[in-house]
């Protein structure tokens, strides 16, 4: 056995959702709306998502959340890149925007910590989700 770590393919619709600050009735909403968001389904019934689903999650997301855009805006944007052909590109750009932006809260957050204006969260307090 090689000491490689093993890379994850798939992933339940908990695991997406501590991934992306989801909800889960939320990707299930999603999936009502976006029809490329349809996660296979295991033996039991279960969600089963792909990386490349959960990228497109986490693009959905960026453009309602972070770009403002209605649902229906967000499809006609996705349709958009997917006919240029640059929707696996803009999902990684949009990607990297939110994790600097997750970044960045921390960062406030453990400045506003050390600087005596925020209370230090006990353990496990701060890991809401964030929808």
């Amino acid at each position: 056995m090689t000491d490689k770590a093993v890379v994850q393919e798939f992933f339940s619709i908990g695991e997406v959702c501590e991934l992306t600050g989801l909800k889960q009735h939320v990707l299930r909403y999603w999936e009502s709306q976006f029809r490329f968001l349809n996660p296979a389904k295991n033996r039991s019934g279960n969600r089963v998502y792909q990386r490349k689903e959960i990228e497109l999650i986490q693009y959905v997301k960026h453009l309602l959340y972070t770009e403002k855009y209605t649902i229906e805006g967000a499809r006609q944007k996705i349709d958009e890149h997917r006919k240029d052909g640059a929707l696996r590109t803009e999902a990684r750009g949009a990607l990297g925007v939110e994790t600097v932006a997750d970044v960045e809260r921390q960062v406030a957050d453990l400045l506003a910590v050390l600087e005596g204006s925020a209370p230090v969260p006990r353990r496990g307090e701060g890991d809401e989700e964030r929808e």
